[in-house]
């Protein structure tokens, strides 16, 4: 067997094959103090860094969400009425759903995951059948069946501190929702979308994608959510392709409004630097 040298960096270990000196620009130096990088297709792990450590998740629990309620199978074109509940349970976050607003199942998907829209997302749960104390079950019970150990949900939004996850489990969660064949692609759909149009109170009103990379044209992304709280800091989570391989990123505990976009740049130009076959494993 050829002997291998490893090159720790902050916190990950990146193992290259001994015979040839690893490539320049393989330095990987993240401002996130979790995150975790997966080749999709082989399950083989790139970059580690806290990747088992329990932590908040903020927005991110929306993934799970959504997974319990597209699961639930209630008719995506029924209306729903923001209620004083959706707007309780959420005070403090900002929203443009005011109290009395319909808006159908599906919207509410695309703004509780594109725009990561709390009241959106309590809606949603508290409209599951058996109301929003059976979501929060079917989301922990859900977390159980994909293996995500460290995984807790208290509420179906990301605002409590009790939601928490290891950047190990998100990525469980994001491989089970980007390969379910029915599910994935409504998921892919929702959570990239650049923007989304409602009617709200007669008038057309716009929507915008929390992740801005959606936008750009040199990134493919399948499945993507941000998240922030002060507890949780900047997270992020995408499925995108890098070089025609596909990649699970997760981000986790970043500082700075943009830190988390620019870690997932720092990783594909970190990616971009030298060739996929050099990788082994990393730890």
């Amino acid at each position: 067997m050829k002997r291998l040298r490893a090159i720790f960096l902050l916190g990950a270990c990146v193992v290259f094959p001994a015979q040839g000196a690893p490539p320049a620009g393989n330095r990987l130096d993240l401002r996130s103090n979790a995150a975790l990088v997966i080749d999709a297709s082989s399950s083989t792990e790139l970059f580690a860094r806290n990747a088992d450590t329990p932590r908040p998740i903020a927005s991110l629990t929306k993934l799970m969400t959504a997974l319990v309620v597209i699961e639930g199978g209630q008719p995506l074109d029924e209306l729903i009425a923001i209620t004083a509940e959706d707007r309780d349970a959420t005070r403090g976050a900002a929203s443009r759903l005011a109290v009395g607003l319909k808006l159908s199942r599906d919207d509410l998907l695309y703004l509780a995951l594109m725009a990561s829209d709390n009241r959106a997302a309590h809606a949603l749960a508290r409209t599951y059948p058996g109301g929003k104390a059976a979501a929060i079950r079917a989301m922990n019970v859900k977390a159980g069946a994909l293996g995500m150990t460290k995984s807790r949900f208290a509420d179906a939004s990301g605002l409590s501190p009790n939601n928490v996850a290891s950047a190990r489990d998100i990525a469980k969660l994001v491989q089970a929702v980007s390969s379910e064949p029915t599910i994935g692609p409504m998921i892919g759909k929702y959570s990239t979308a650049p923007s989304h149009s409602v009617v709200l109170a007669k008038q057309a009103m716009e929507f915008r994608n929390t992740n801005y990379l959606v936008t750009k044209p040199d990134w493919r992304i399948d499945v993507q959510k941000t998240g922030y709280t002060s507890l949780a800091g900047q997270c992020l989570t995408m499925k995108t392709t890098i070089l025609g391989r596909p990649l699970i990123i997760v981000l986790l505990d970043s500082f700075g409004k943009y830190t988390r976009t620019a870690d997932a740049r720092r990783i594909r130009k970190w990616l971009e630097a030298q060739s996929p076959a050099q990788f082994v494993r990393t730890s």
